[in-house]
């Protein structure tokens, strides 16, 4: 009778020897980023307008900050990865959103990534290759309540991302983006605190019941999926945009 046997291999998705940089990753999904990638043996630069000793501080929003911080992690050495996670969000609809809601969120979201890309992908080209990893939204592909200008700028980012994809594959540059649901973050605790207060426990198992599963994504998870993505195993992988949503698009109703 024959037996079957799983091998087990310790070197499954790990980044050695690899440099990521990893915008927004001061809290939330880009801080369980960074730290997956570090402990999958990467060495991480993360840049956040609330850096600390251990970061780059950088407002992804100013191109000239972009440029400045990327040309001193340029002197480290060869760029492997790129994160783009850096963003905020809004709560309003087409009317209740302002002109300056929407520059706002442009000027992050959108245009934060294009700066960090821009600064990076031709030091990329130069150097053989890189990986780019978007952080999108389901709310950039779905229609969702009150999020007008969020769900602008994520469309964004899932377009920006297919043509970058496009342009750069005979670069061996690959370039992907995570569209998670609703993710446990300081940001869902300090928008129920601030709109629900004495009320937030209520509201967070409201919200969690939106989802298909039955909560919220833990940061950690989307790290995972952010991990696979980076690593070697995934280097079939570019042009896709990867929900991970508990299943929010396909199962509800």
């Amino acid at each position: 009778m024959g037996r079957c046997f799983l091998k087990g291999n310790s070197h499954t998705f790990r980044l050695d020897g690899k440099l990521a940089v990893v915008t927004g990753g001061a809290s939330g999904i880009g801080r369980a980023v960074a730290q997956r990638f570090a402990s999958s043996g990467a060495c991480v630069r993360v840049l956040d307008i609330d850096g600390n000793a251990k970061a780059y501080s950088c407002d992804v929003s100013q191109q000239d900050n972009v440029k400045a911080v990327f040309n001193q992690i340029f002197q480290e050495g060869r760029i492997h990865i790129l994160v783009n996670n850096a963003g905020i969000s809004h709560v309003g609809n087409l009317e209740s959103t302002s002109e300056h809601d929407v520059d706002k969120i442009f000027c992050v979201n959108v245009k934060g990534m294009y700066n960090c890309m821009y600064a990076s992908v031709a030091h990329m080209k130069e150097h053989g290759g890189g990986i780019i990893l978007n952080m999108a939204s389901i709310a950039g592909t779905s229609g969702l309540a009150d999020r007008f200008a969020y769900s602008m700028s994520k469309g964004a980012v899932v377009a920006m991302t297919y043509s970058v994809a496009k342009d750069y594959l005979a670069h061996n540059i690959r370039c992907n983006c995570i569209s998670p649901a609703r993710v446990h973050t300081p940001f869902v605790d300090n928008f129920l605190r601030r709109n629900y207060p004495g009320n937030e426990q209520e509201m967070f198992e409201k919200l969690e019941k939106s989802q298909p599963i039955g909560r919220m994504a833990q940061p950690e998870e989307i790290g995972a999926l952010a991990l696979f993505l980076c690593s070697d195993e995934a280097s079939f992988i570019t042009g896709s945009d990867y929900p991970i949503d508990g299943g929010f698009m396909n199962l509800r109703g």
